[in-house]
């Protein structure tokens, strides 16, 4: 009953958040999202000899290939600032998936908002996701995390935790099936430089104007429940 309810206030939020893009001509946005925490598995989803034809490996900025990957110009380098690790799914040299990863906090490029991983040193950060249109329904997405999970257990990470929009019920179900949960909810509404944001963990509430200015979410899955 309460998923339903849940599922049915979602579907609302995203038809206004719709609303307001299209009347405000994309300079409002109204954005929710849950929090998640992924146990960092040391098997593998899928057996070695699977998916032979489709490489994982790490970009680095210099890569020439980063740039088929379909995301502003300027996010790139702005998460490789971060000391973002960006693992690379390519196909006939061509990238058809990735997946972003932080070893400690990182600062959100979609709403003013800053990430801080916990436990310390056991937690990371993941990120944007990606898989090519014409290959979601292969292995490319598991292969790319089994990249992700054999690089966070080399460090002892324990969990991966990261933000997935609550309008996004393919990624959450995806997710899911990997064991992810979730451990907190926020809200945004963005109106020009003005950002509102309600959450379920501190700050709880937060309203700011400037660029600089935004709440810092620490999360930490084995303490907090959803």
């Amino acid at each position: 009953m309460m998923r339903n309810i849940r599922d049915l206030a979602d579907a609302c939020l995203y038809r206004l958040d719709r609303s307001i893009a299209a009347l405000s001509g994309s300079r409002a946005r109204l954005r929710k999202y849950y929090f998640i925490a992924q146990p960092v598995s040391t098997k593998r989803w899928l057996p070695p000899q699977r998916g032979a034809n489709v490489e994982i490996r790490r970009f680095t900025a210099s890569d020439p290939v980063i740039k088929e990957i379909p995301r502003p110009d300027w996010a790139i380098p702005y998460r490789f600032q971060q000391g973002a690790i960006c693992l690379a799914a390519l196909k006939e040299r061509k990238c058809i998936g990735c997946l972003w990863l932080t070893l400690g906090p990182y600062q959100e490029d979609e709403v003013r908002c800053r990430y801080v991983p916990l436990p310390e040193g056991k937690a990371s950060w993941d990120f944007d996701v990606y898989v090519d249109p014409e290959h979601r329904s292969s292995i490319v997405f598991l292969k790319l995390w089994d990249e992700a999970n054999s690089l966070l257990a080399e460090r002892g990470m324990r969990w991966s935790l990261s933000r997935i929009s609550a309008y996004n019920n393919a990624s959450m179900a995806a997710h899911a099936r990997m064991g992810a949960k979730r451990i907190a909810t926020a809200v945004f509404l963005s109106m020009g430089r003005l950002q509102i944001c309600a959450a379920t963990t501190p700050p709880y509430f937060d309203i700011s104007r400037q660029h600089d200015a935004f709440p810092t979410f620490a999360l930490n899955p084995e303490v907090q429940k959803s």
